[in-house]
């Protein structure tokens, strides 16, 4: 095989890999997506109303402290059963190490840092004690500016500490898609930390690390995490989330 075949062929396998990567960081259920099973910005939030009006113990329905994950598709568990979901998945690890805190799935579809912001003050009714943040991968593939993204980002976890205090925050980060440039990808990319290191959180790097790029980790359409993935993710963010609880 000469030098030049080897060249095309690496160069075609690299952008095959790049084009499947870009997919997958961007498996944020975008408002693109052809599934006709997707359900809508309206559903999933009526589903996130639902789940935070319902489910406290009758004797206690106000006062047990919320684990509130507001994110994306990511978060939602699109395609899969909500109990699938890594935040269900994090609620079952939370009841088997006896620590009494209640879990919000605040995931929808779709969803940008200014749809995360707009929808914030319903959640800030509830007395949230740990709020995890997954937002930005849909900016970044609509092609918002990251100044923009930031300021959302950061407006949405000023105001949660404005209505409480003492509500402590996980940062999920995301990476940019690669044929952003990469004058681009650096910033979004240095969005996570930065929050991270200004609110004193915890963070996640990349959300997909180890599941990103695996076929037999994501569903038919190459881009949303299998039950699988998400208990991967679960136990990364697990791994986070545990020493802020305790």
């Amino acid at each position: 095989m000469t030098a030049s075949l080897v060249l095309l062929r690496t160069r075609v396998a690299l952008t095959a890999s790049l084009g499947t990567l870009l997919l997958l960081i961007a498996g944020c259920g975008g408002e693109d997506d052809a599934s006709a099973a997707k359900p809508s910005a309206a559903d999933e939030i009526a589903r996130v109303e639902a789940s935070a009006s319902g489910g406290a113990p009758a004797a206690d329905p106000e006062t047990r402290p919320v684990i509130v994950f507001l994110g994306t598709s990511l978060t939602a568990g699109y395609g899969l059963e909500e109990s699938q979901a890594y935040p269900a998945l994090i609620e079952e690890r939370l009841r088997s190490e006896g620590l009494d805190y209640r879990v919000i799935n605040a995931g929808v579809s779709g969803d940008t840092s200014a749809g995360g912001l707009r929808r914030l003050a319903w959640l800030l009714r509830m007395p949230v004690a740990v709020l995890v943040l997954e937002l930005g991968a849909n900016d970044m593939l609509r092609g918002q500016g990251v100044e923009q993204l930031r300021g959302n980002l950061e407006a949405i976890l000023d105001r949660t500490l404005e209505a409480h205090p003492d509500a402590r925050f996980v940062i999920a980060g995301m990476r940019a898609a690669p044929n952003l440039g990469r004058e681009y990808g650096d910033r979004f990319d240095a969005i996570y930390p930065a929050l991270a290191e200004k609110y004193d959180a915890p963070l996640v790097p990349f959300l997909l690390e180890d599941v990103a790029a695996r076929r037999n980790l994501n569903q038919a359409d190459g881009i949303h995490p299998t039950a699988e993935g998400h208990e991967l993710i679960a136990e990364r963010v697990w791994q986070t989330l545990a020493p802020v609880l305790r």
